[in-house]
């Protein structure tokens, strides 16, 4: 589906639209693309985009710089780790996206995805009750269910074995305890796996770019699936999902984020491949022997200060699935605008230079 297709689409499909949006965590990745999507589908009359980081346009394709120059936008620093005054930020708020965290692994303490992560969820939501504020959405991640290759859904148990995980489980709580706070709130909850596109600069651009290099291996892991999905489709089904519950009126709604079904790593590749219009045959490490080597490799790299992607806790995560799968999206029947090979092309059409 094209671009201008799936513009048309969406003004046929929502009729929400809103005064003021606050995106907290609003200048990332997925922030940024959400702002812009409400931007371009005229979704939101103004938006504020509050992050304790000012916007790193550089990272943004021409097109995202286009839209979120638009005076509509404005971008004020905000540390959600600290109590957020009234006068912070407007005195109103139709939606408020909770966007912030910290979240690479490896890359911090453990007590830093706490603090940061709970810290965040609890003074997002005493500033919600401050300006009154109705509906909130909450991009929280697949990590609480903990590593899996059996299938799991939006009615499986829980089990993080990571401090992110459990650090994104517990702020989940802190906004439904703030829902239960008014009979009239209204939550949703997403948790994706690995949202992917323009300027991500994450785990997927750096498969890619893999790929594309030629120096891509498997180390037995071409079954392994990985949910995840594309930025765009993600900012549009958090929006259907807004209209979804506020026509079955319904007040929570939690649902898992993935291009349906999970992929595997196999179909990644051979999706790159073709969109990039190249034929790779990776080859195939032994998975015990990638992990012995990466100790000291890390260790060295690590006291040298150099920053490179092999590391212990990377390689084990290359050889374990995280088989969740949209249930909810599924069920309710939500209309998916991108299959995996769609949204390469669409990512490499807006931003061609994370595609070298």
């Amino acid at each position: 589906m094209t671009a201008s297709a799936v513009s048309e689409q969406m003004k046929s499909t929502f009729p929400i639209r809103l005064d003021h949006c606050v995106l907290f965590g609003g200048t990332g990745f997925i922030g940024t693309h959400f702002a812009r999507f409400l931007l371009t589908h005229n979704f939101a009359k103004t938006i504020t985009l509050a992050d304790i980081e000012p916007p790193n346009k550089p990272l943004w394709s021409s097109t995202a710089r286009k839209v979120l120059s638009d005076p509509r936008v404005r971008y004020l620093p905000i540390d959600v780790c600290k109590p957020i005054r009234h006068a912070d930020l407007p005195d109103r708020a139709d939606l408020i996206l909770n966007f912030a965290a910290i979240h690479r692994e490896p890359g911090h303490e453990p007590h830093e995805y706490f603090e940061t992560n709970l810290k965040g969820a609890e003074n997002v939501c005493q500033w919600a009750e401050q300006v009154n504020c109705k509906t909130i959405a909450f991009t929280s991640s697949i990590s609480p269910y903990g590593p899996t290759e059996e299938q799991k859904n939006e009615q499986s148990t829980p089990v993080p074995v990571t401090a992110y995980g459990a650090s994104k489980l517990a702020a989940e709580k802190i906004h439904l305890a703030w829902q239960r706070g008014g009979e009239d709130r209204r939550l949703v909850i997403v948790r994706p796996g690995v949202v992917y596109g323009p300027g991500e600069g994450g785990n997927v651009s750096r498969l890619v770019r893999s790929i594309i290099k030629g120096y891509f291996f498997y180390v037995g892991n071409q079954n392994t699936r990985k949910a995840g999905g594309y930025v765009k489709e993600l900012c549009n089904a958090i929006l259907w999902v807004l209209e979804w519950q506020q026509a079955q009126q319904q007040n929570v709604t939690l649902f898992n984020f993935s291009t349906d079904p999970t992929p595997t790593l196999e179909e990644y590749v051979n999706a790159v491949c073709k969109v990039a219009q190249i034929k790779r045959s990776p080859l195939r490490v032994p998975y015990p022997l990638l992990l012995g080597a990466s100790y000291p490799i890390a260790q060295l790299s690590n006291a040298l200060g150099i920053k490179q992607p092999i590391d212990p806790v990377r390689i084990r995560k290359l050889v374990r699935s995280n088989n969740i799968v949209p249930g909810f999206l599924r069920d309710a029947g939500y209309p998916y605008q991108y299959t995996l090979e769609q949204a390469l092309e669409d990512w490499k059409q807006e931003k061609p230079e994370d595609w070298t």
